[in-house]
């Protein structure tokens, strides 16, 4: 299982900006352990069967077929003379995980029409190509969305599902060996070929900027794999997709340009556990371009500055793939490549195995509080719209939560939604939700993030295709009373659940005496100084709480103060509830304690800055020694060190939500509600405030669209009042019929002095 070196390929030039860490080639333990990884990705069905590969090539050749005949079916409408019509010619090509070549069963294939000039997206992509696909027996399930981002034509041919762009060149004739590599394609196209060029172009110049594209393409199955066991593969979510994986282990490639995957896998999560971010990931230099088209750059666009964790595109213009990146997104995922370091190494060591590694992450057992995002309408094609506009709009939750708890409130969201199949045309989307670890908590200060979620939901609905039916709905609900339908089979597990690493792990620590007991309960931890890993701490709900942390979670009722979303210059506002013996036990239905933490060291994070704790530092000593002896620690260290010294990196300030919205597919479909806005959606009214009662809290199904079990309550809107200049809440306005609140304590005092 030899793997290629550099010169094979290159003819010994170095891929990359900087120098290898390591020109090593593989040992016998890495031949043994990738020969197990490819086995383990067998098993994990990850390779299509012969019969779909011939499948997908047949229904391309047709596809291009297609085409062929469309361009010159418009051409010759247009009244172009017949050299001109029998010279016209359009091309499909592929992009993403087809043209990589790490699809799976069942997968997209991501394609691209090239057509000449005269053949336009509005009248003829998106007007008549449409026409001939909807008359095809063979396609099913059409559903153009020429509005979005990157306009896009979705359906399946004879089973197959395609996504299917166009670019619009500059030329007459649409050559058959056409090379969309060049930069001088780009010559007067608009932005909606650019952007759907860039798919193509970034593609295949991933595959030239690699050693060994075999070895890339196992690794890169491998990760993805991982990403999607431990929740974290998800563009729109705020986590990476596709390309964004494919990015980063091809980074690593050209770092172990002789390694096999094993080894590859290894030295991903050693890499980028120590990786300072936002320093950008890129394969190759950025190039200005001759044709003006901005590029990725800090120092001179405002909204690159805000970027986290920057992965940038190899072709030009080169863009940053990640920038749907949050504050807690990042955490999350630097807590899983911590935690598959630490598993890499236990391999080594052969104290723990690839099952290990691709462990599911028990997201409903982590946090004992979530958000449920509900949503419905009354037939298919609504549904479909509305979960695509939905979705696209999830990502801005997390951040208005983050930007108006000043980050003290941490989200996680879940990547997938989830389908009750007692209501047709719903989906649940669920986030996880938890103080921010390692800050004391103050007493008795508190904010609302009911008026974030009111923004949030006022914003969904401003949705330009908004039908009657369509229906949104945020809810609180606690761990114990998730729905059943989330989980396999719609039974919930029994708890506590399988021995898993984190449990392994700190059974581990706790029999060495490196962390204290309370540290450790049922195999999920907080971020612990002690021993520097980040893991997540799961607290049963039978636990007393403290009476310090007994108004993390406030649900109250009757008068409530007005609540706005705090700014840098004002305190949060609060909601005052009836008070309670302190000495008394605080039940969970009134007040409910996020996860507690006593040690502050070394968290990331800090007052909104994205920092490296000591155990990511590169110049850490706690870097294990390389698998390769021509690798040592300090060269691996003063190599990463190199890679990380960028010029564009720039200080990171806290950016406005409009500088964040994503360019989701739906950007330009919504509405302008200025001054148009019902008095209902601002005040709570007899009819739009409502409080669910559990319909079977024994089991959380609920029979009916109309009722919403299990705990939940409806995060209504807070009375939305300018705050006197001082920063103090006004009067509180009284409410037609008591309502249930959701509260969180914060640390707003601390908020206050920080800013």
């Amino acid at each position: 299982m030899a793997s290629p070196g550099l010169s094979n390929r290159n003819n010994g030039k170095r891929l990359g900006i900087t120098e290898p860490i390591s020109l090593g080639g593989p040992t016998e333990y890495d031949v043994i352990k990738t020969r197990e990884l490819e086995k383990y990705l067998q098993y994990a069905r990850l390779y299509e069967s012969q019969e779909e590969a011939v499948s997908r090539e047949e229904v391309l050749g047709r596809l291009d077929q297609i085409v062929k005949i469309w361009v010159k079916t418009i051409s010759r409408a247009k009244g172009l003379n017949e050299q001109l019509v029998h010279e016209a010619n359009a091309k499909i090509f592929t992009f993403g995980s087809y043209r990589l070549g790490v699809h799976g069963p069942g997968a997209d294939i991501d394609t691209l029409c090239v057509g000449p000039r005269h053949a336009t997206r509005e009248e003829d992509f998106f007007g008549e190509l449409q026409r001939m696909l909807s008359e095809m027996p063979e396609v099913t399930e059409l559903h153009p969305v020429p509005d979005a981002y990157v306009p896009v034509m979705k359906f399946k041919f004879s089973g197959v599902s395609i996504d299917l762009l166009y670019a619009k060149l500059s030329l007459w004739v649409i050559p058959e060996d056409l090379d969309i590599s060049q930069d001088s394609i780009l010559q007067n196209a608009d932005e909606q070929t650019v952007r759907s060029l860039n798919g193509c172009r970034v593609t295949d110049q991933i595959l030239r900027l690699v050693p060994s594209i075999q070895n890339f393409r196992t690794t890169l199955r491998c990760m993805k794999l991982w990403a999607k066991r431990r929740g974290v593969y998800s563009n729109v979510a705020g986590f990476l997709g596709g390309i964004n994986w494919a990015l980063l282990v091809a980074r690593i490639c050209q770092l172990y340009p002789n390694a096999l995957p094993n080894m590859l896998v290894s030295r991903f999560f050693r890499v980028y556990t120590q990786w300072r971010w936002p320093n950008p990931v890129m394969l190759c230099a950025i190039e200005e371009g001759s044709l003006g088209l901005q590029v990725w750059d800090p120092r001179r666009n405002p909204k690159d500055k805000y970027h986290l964790m920057p992965i940038i595109t190899p072709a030009y213009p080169s863009m940053n793939s990640s920038y749907n990146v949050s504050s807690s997104t990042l955490r999350i995922m630097l807590e899983e490549f911590q935690r598959g370091n630490e598993i890499c190494e236990a391999m080594e060591a052969n104290k723990a195995d690839w099952d290990t590694l691709f462990e599911s992450y028990d997201f409903f057992e982590a946090y004992k509080n979530y958000l449920q995002i509900d949503i419905s309408a009354e037939n298919a094609d609504d549904f479909r719209k509305w979960k695509g506009w939905v979705e696209s709009r999830l990502r801005q939750l997390t951040l208005k939560i983050e930007r108006h708890t000043y980050d003290m409130l941490q989200c996680h969201p879940h990547p997938g939604d989830f389908s009750d199949k007692s209501r047709p045309f719903h989906s649940s989307y669920f986030m996880g939700l938890q103080r921010k670890q390692g800050v004391p908590v103050t007493e008795g200060e508190q904010f609302d993030i009911r008026a974030t979620v009111e923004e949030f939901k006022q914003s969904v609905n401003r949705y330009t295709l908004l039908e009657r039916g369509m229906e949104i709905r945020v809810s609180h609900v606690k761990r114990r009373n998730i729905p059943n339908f989330v989980f396999p089979g719609e039974v919930r597990p029994l708890r506590p659940s399988k021995v898993t690493w984190g449990s392994r792990r700190g059974s581990e620590l706790k029999v060495s005496g490196d962390a204290q007991p309370d540290k450790l309960c049922e195999g999920k931890t907080d971020l612990d100084g002690s021993d520097g890993g980040q893991k997540r701490k799961r607290v049963d709900d039978t636990v007393e709480t403290d009476s310090r942390y007994a108004k993390s979670l406030h649900l109250c009722s009757g008068e409530v103060h007005a609540a706005s979303p705090p700014i840098s210059n004002i305190s949060s506002c609060s909601t005052k509830c009836e008070s309670t013996d302190a000495n008394k036990k605080v039940d969970d239905s009134i007040a409910v304690s996020l996860e507690k933490i006593e040690n502050a060291a070394d968290i990331p994070y800090q007052n909104g800055q994205i920092e490296v704790s000591s155990r990511c530092n590169p110049s850490n000593d706690s870097l294990p020694a390389a698998a390769n002896t021509s690798s040592s620690k300090d060269a691996e260290k003063m190599a990463l060190e190199k890679n990380m010294a960028c010029p564009y990196v720039s200080h990171q300030a806290l950016p406005e939500l409009d500088e964040l919205e994503d360019d989701s597919e739906y950007r330009h479909q919504v509405k302008d509600f200025s001054g148009n806005m019902k008095s209902s959606q601002m005040e709570p009214s007899e009819e739009n405030v409502s409080v669910s009662a559990p319909v079977n809290s024994s089991n959380g199904a609920g029979p009916s669209t109309d009722s919403y079990d299990g705990g939940l309550e409806e995060l209504e809107p807070a009375d939305l009042m300018v705050p006197s200049s001082n920063g103090t809440p006004p009067e509180p306005v009284a409410q037609k019929k008591s309502i249930i609140r959701l509260n969180f304590t914060s640390l707003a005092k601390a908020a206050g002095k920080s800013s």
